[in-house]
């Protein structure tokens, strides 16, 4: 039985091969045949423009995907630029946060290296601007030898304000532009002396400067600094810039005049400020405070020293700040 199955495959595939060789042998005889030949160009020649067409789709298709995958790359580059772009951008504006910073201590180091008192430099870490208040809040209090009265000082050697309160670890520091605030300032050029005022909004005058000075646009004014001897002299050291002078005001029927001032730092901008901490300024303790020894009075125990007048205002120790 599986002999007669063996020779009925090989009579099939006997049979299949022959018709193959055949055919190839009619199609090599056809396809040398003139006629064949023409009837071939023929059908090519009516299919070349259907052939045309699908070779252009295919080759459409072919450019579609290439641009889409293009188009994907591009977004995903891209992307990848956008966020170098953000971080480049960041790592800009903290280098010229730390170099604005730097400057700026710079500028203070410089300064206190101008002064001969102890000085203590503090950050502001809070601010209140109001109509009616104008302080700033400090780092530092009284854990870093910071008063209550102690001078803030800013870059430039600039008069910011005082001391008004101190913790261990925070002080409270009133601006020139507080409406509390006073200071007897003096013109450089040519040592008028007024009361510097601090107004609502943040203007500051200078008022009961004597209507014989000359007063100019421009002019600047400085802490006076008085000192009448026997403990009593001003609040703020000598010679510490103030203002300048914006606008005048005269009255030909007083016998003063009025000046109005910008402040020489930025009092609504302050981040970092100088504390003198070894000035002793304003009045000494009630039981100190000299009497007037000539009306005849009688003195309290006899502890408390006599007026005595100096004939000159003595200038505390200061140097010129720097510009």
């Amino acid at each position: 039985m599986t002999a007669i199955l063996a020779t009925k495959a090989a009579r099939r595939r006997g049979i299949l091969f022959t018709i193959l060789l055949v055919a190839t042998v009619l199609m090599m005889a056809f396809s040398s045949n003139p006629t064949v030949r023409e009837f071939q160009n023929a059908v090519g020649f009516a299919f070349r423009p259907i052939q045309g067409a699908l070779d252009s789709a295919a080759g459409s298709l072919a450019s579609v995907a290439a641009a889409i995958v293009e188009i994907d790359r591009l977004r995903v580059d891209n992307a990848a630029l956008r966020a170098e772009n953000d971080r480049l951008t960041t790592e800009a504006a903290r280098l010229e946060e730390i170099r604005r910073e730097n400057d700026s201590l710079t500028a203070l180091l410089q300064l206190r290296a101008g002064f001969d008192f102890t000085t203590t430099a503090a950050s502001v870490i809070a601010r209140e601007s109001s109509e009616f208040r104008r302080l700033v809040v400090l780092d530092k209090g009284t854990n870093d030898g910071i008063e209550v009265g102690d001078v803030a000082v800013a870059a430039g050697g600039a008069l910011a304000g005082r001391v008004v309160e101190v913790g261990p670890d925070s002080a409270k520091v009133v601006l020139l532009t507080d409406a509390e605030s006073t200071v007897i300032g003096q013109l450089t050029t040519n040592a008028a002396t007024g009361e510097v005022v601090g107004q609502l909004g943040g203007v500051l005058i200078m008022s009961q400067i004597d209507s014989g000075d000359v007063v100019t646009v421009g002019d600047e004014v400085v802490t006076a600094g008085i000192d009448l001897g026997v403990g009593v002299r001003s609040p703020y050291p000598k010679g510490l810039l103030v203002v300048q002078v914006v606008d005048v005001r005269r009255d030909s029927n007083s016998v003063v005049q009025t000046a109005y001032l910008r402040p020489a730092a930025p009092l609504d901008r302050l981040e970092t400020l100088l504390v003198i901490t070894d000035y002793q300024g304003g009045l000494p303790p009630i039981e100190q405070q000299p009497v007037d020894c000539g009306t005849g009075g009688t003195l309290p125990q006899g502890e408390q020293p006599c007026l005595v007048p100096s004939a000159s205002p003595a200038p505390s120790r200061v140097a010129s700040p720097k510009p």
